[in-house]
């Protein structure tokens, strides 16, 4: 189940990550490395990108690394935890789990993150 392009706008390499953040090449690969940030391998040239929701002005959305936490303990890829924080719902404000997130809902995210993930 890898949705990709329908559902998620927008794909950041690794030096548009550092643009964007204004981070250092070290930095993006530490969050990548501890999970703050998710990437997939895209495109020809398989390149690590991640979804530009995931980021803030200066870095990962701060409520992400736990979400991602609490899918992956509970058995989901890397590949499913992206798919599920993009995937439509109307049931979260603003229509997916990561809109809710970048809303303030990292409560009922993680909430219902757990009802899916066991």
């Amino acid at each position: 189940m890898v949705s990709d392009t329908n559902v998620i706008p927008e794909w950041l390499t690794v030096p548009e990550v550092m643009e964007r953040t204004g981070a250092s090449v070290q930095e993006v690969r530490s969050w990548l490395q501890e999970r703050q940030l998710l990437g997939r391998r895209r495109g020809e040239n398989r390149a690590v990108m991640v979804p530009g929701g995931f980021l803030v002005e200066d870095g990962p959305l701060p409520s992400l690394q736990g979400t991602i936490t609490v899918l992956s303990d509970g058995g989901f890829s890397d590949d499913e935890v992206i798919d599920w924080l993009h995937a439509p719902d109307d049931t979260f404000a603003g229509g997916s789990a990561l809109a809710s997130l970048h809303t303030g809902s990292k409560t009922e995210v993680r909430r219902r993150a757990q009802e899916h993930a066991f």
